[in-house]
């Protein structure tokens, strides 16, 4: 609200005007409820390694389920890298490349993934989103087109955030989706892989592991499994959520599974908040 000032001027009135915006305090006071854009929203996540480098035979099936499913269920398709960008990861590695360098790299096979994907469901009224104009662009595209993929890197580039460990850039494909769904407040985030879900150990190397239906993002953090279908960093980001509840992790190679996940049925592992 404007207010009269000295000699004609106007006073903003903010509770944040005067105060710093790292106060712990007032960073406490802006808690509140955050409204949904787009709630009927479904993320949709294609792994590249998991189902873009397996070809024809996984991908298809699987964009036909998806085009299936669009008229009741708003979708749009975040598509990960594939085993192209863990090539040149190791090549920036060896030529000793900083994260935010290796992250510009690996957003480069990602974005080749997900111009195939948006090309194959051209034909169905899908649209290929560029990172930067999501936020822009996409509630526009779903009220002109059936749907919309885009490249699940999130566009930190050269602003990755160094990892405690090693230099792989810790955000891709699933953080990626994740951070679209909280930010658009989608109903839905569905990892699409190769596994049935969480297992105590690596089920193709531990046949004896014990399938995880169902755990908390802080609970799974705990247990520290030494391998995992999804980014351990989407894992801390779910700890902070205002509007996702939770993500849920299927296997794409299952012709139905993508349907009863986007229609509630307890298929994989949910992973809540």
């Amino acid at each position: 609200m404007n207010q009269p000032h000295a000699a004609g001027a106007q006073h903003v009135s903010s509770r944040l005007m005067r105060e710093s915006l790292i106060d712990k305090a007032l960073i406490a006071s802006t808690e509140s409820p955050v409204r949904a854009i787009l709630p009927s929203l479904n993320v949709i996540q294609i792994g590249g390694l998991s189902i873009m480098d397996r070809g024809h035979a996984a991908l298809m099936p699987l964009l036909d389920e998806i085009v299936a499913n669009q008229a009741t269920h708003t979708q749009v398709v975040g598509v990960g890298p594939g085993v192209r960008a863990r090539h040149m990861l190791s090549v920036g590695l060896d030529l000793g490349l900083p994260t935010g360098a290796l992250a510009t790299l690996a957003a480069k096979s990602a974005a080749q993934n997900a111009y195939m994907v948006s090309c194959l469901l051209a034909a169905h009224g899908f649209v290929y989103l560029e990172a930067p104009f999501i936020v822009q662009l996409l509630p526009a595209m779903l009220a002109a087109a059936r749907g919309a993929v885009f490249n699940g890197i999130p566009p930190y580039d050269l602003w990755e955030h160094p990892p405690a460990v090693g230099k792989i850039p810790p955000h891709g494909s699933d953080a990626g989706s994740y951070l679209v769904a909280e930010a658009f407040g989608a109903r839905s985030v569905i990892l699409l892989k190769d596994v049935d879900g969480l297992y105590t150990a690596d089920p193709k190397t531990h046949p004896d592991a014990t399938f995880i239906p169902q755990i908390g993002a802080a609970e799974l953090l705990r247990l520290q499994l030494q391998t995992l279908p999804i980014e351990p960093v989407v894992l801390k980001l779910l700890a902070h959520t205002k509007q996702v509840r939770g993500i849920r992790i299927v296997n794409g190679l299952v012709r139905g599974n993508l349907t009863r996940a986007l229609v509630g049925e307890p298929v994989g592992t949910m992973i809540h908040a």
